[in-house]
C-alpha cells in the first residue's frame, strides 16, 4: 500500500540530527519556555520575515489566542463578525466562535478552493472587525484589493496559515501577509512536529505581548496575571524537533511541488477535475493535492484496490456539522459540491519515482475500468 502520508519515513529522514537535539533537550532538564523554544521562535520568525513568532500548543489555539488578544487590546469586542471561507476546516470556525465572535461564513471560488474574495466586501457591515483568509492546501489567497479593503473597512487581515508554511505571495511568505497569522504543527503538516504544536506570527509588537502572556495563564510575570489566560505553550521537545525540520521545509516544499506537477502533467483523465497552477505572483506548497469527482466513492475504492491510500479533506463543511447546527439552513452550493467530491491524492516529500508512477497510472486506469 503506498501510504497517503508516511510520517515514520518523513521523520527518520530526520533521525541523527532530532535524536541528538531530543538528548540535548532531556539531559538540560528544562521543558517549558527555554532556550529551544526562544531559538524555534526566533528562526520561525526569520523564515517568514515577521519581528515576533510566539510557540503555543497548537493550530488552533493560535487562531484563538490572536482574536482573543484583540479582545483584550480593544480592538474587537464580543458579538463582532469576522468573515471567514465556509468551506474551511472547522478549526477556523471554531477559533471566531470560541470567543463569542460571529463567524460570518463566505463562499469560496470553486476552481481555487480559497475563498472567493471578490465576496468579501458584500458581507461587510458595521459589526464586521477581521477577514480570516484560509491557504486552503498550501494554496496562497491574497490581493492588494483586500489589502485596501481591510484598510478601507479597518479589518484586520489575520491568516490561517496551518497548511502553507513557505508558500509565497509576490515574494512575501504566507505568515507575513496580513496583521497576524496562525500556525498547525501537526504531525502531517509540510512543518510537522512529533506531537500538537502551533505558533503565532505577527509584526505587531503589541498584538505578540498580549498573546504571550494570554497563552501562560494570563501571565507575563510569575503569579501576576493581567489576563484570565489559558496553558497553551509549546514545550520544549516539539520545538527542538521543529528547529530541526525547519531547516528543510523549503527543499521539502521543492518535492511536494514536482510531485504535483507531474500529475499535473500525466493524470489523463477526463473524469476528474485537477487542481490549478496558481499563477503568479502565488507560489504554491502543496500540502495537498485534490482532485474532484461527482464518483468520489467509487475512485476511491478503486484506489484502494491498486494499493493507494486516499484521505478526503473535509467530508462535511463547517455549516453542517452538529457542533453549527443553527447554521444548517444556510445555502453555500459551491462549499458543499467541493465537500461532496474532493479527494486527495498522497503526495509527501519521501514518496519514491515508483510510488508516484503507480498513483498516476492508477488514477488513469479508473476511466478504463469503469
Amino acid at each position: 500500500m503506498i501510504k497517503f502520508l508516511d510520517l515514520q519515513k518523513i521523520n527518520l529522514a530526520h533521525q541523527q540530527e532530532i535524536e541528538a537535539k531530543l538528548l540535548q533537550t532531556f539531559r538540560s532538564g528544562w521543558y517549558l519556555l527555554g532556550n529551544e523554544v526562544k531559538t524555534f521562535e526566533e528562526h520561525l520568525a526569520s523564515y517568514i520575515s515577521a519581528k515576533h513568532a510566539i510557540g503555543v500548543a497548537n493550530g488552533l489555539d493560535a487562531l484563538r489566542l490572536i482574536l482573543r488578544a484583540y479582545i483584550e487590546m480593544g480592538v474587537m469586542r464580543e458579538g463582532d463578525e469576522i468573515i471567514v471561507p465556509a468551506n474551511t476546516y472547522i478549526a477556523s470556525v471554531l477559533a471566531i466562535s470560541d470567543n463569542g465572535l460571529v463567524p460570518v461564513l463566505v463562499e469560496p471560488d470553486i476552481s481555487t478552493y480559497n475563498i472567493d474574495l471578490a465576496k468579501i466586501e458584500e458581507k461587510i457591515t458595521s459589526r464586521t472587525k477581521g477577514v480570516m483568509i484560509v491557504h486552503l492546501y498550501g494554496r496562497v489567497v491574497f490581493s492588494e484589493d483586500l489589502n485596501a479593503l481591510a484598510q478601507k473597512h479597518q479589518l484586520k487581515i489575520i491568516e490561517d496559515n496551518a497548511q502553507a508554511i513557505g508558500a509565497e505571495w509576490n515574494g512575501v511568505k504566507t505568515g507575513n501577509l496580513g496583521d497576524a497569522a496562525g500556525f498547525s504543527f501537526y504531525p502531517g503538516k509540510n512543518l510537522g512536529a512529533l506531537g500538537d504544536a502551533g505558533a503565532v506570527t505577527t509584526n505587531d509588537g503589541e498584538l505578540a505581548k498580549t498573546i504571550r502572556a494570554l497563552a501562560n495563564y494570563g501571565s507575563n510575570q510569575k503569579y501576576v496575571n493581567i489576563y484570565k489566560g489559558l496553558n497553551s505553550r509549546l514545550d520544549e521537545i516539539q520545538a527542538a524537533v521543529l528547529d530541526v525540520k525547519l531547516n528543510y521545509i523549503d527543499e521539502e516544499n521543492n518535492k511536494r511541488k514536482a510531485i504535483a506537477e507531474k500529475y499535473l502533467a500525466e493524470i489523463k483523465n477526463p473524469a476528474l477535475i485537477l487542481p490549478e497552477i496558481p499563477a503568479d505572483p502565488a507560489e504554491h506548497v502543496w500540502h495537498l493535492f485534490v482532485i474532484r469527482t461527482p464518483e468520489r466513492e467509487k475512485l476511491q475504492n478503486f484506489l484502494t484496490e491498486k494499493g493507494v491510500q486516499t484521505l478526503i479533506h473535509y467530508p462535511i463543511p463547517p455549516h453542517k456539522q452538529e457542533a453549527y447546527k443553527e447554521m444548517d439552513e444556510m445555502n453555500f452550493p459551491f462549499t458543499e459540491k467541493i465537500h461532496q467530491e474532493v479527494l486527495s491524492l498522497p503526495i509527501s516529500p519521501v514518496m519514491s519515482e515508483d510510488d508516484i508512477d503507480t498513483v498516476i497510472q492508477s488514477v488513469n486506469f479508473f476511466l478504463q475500468s469503469k
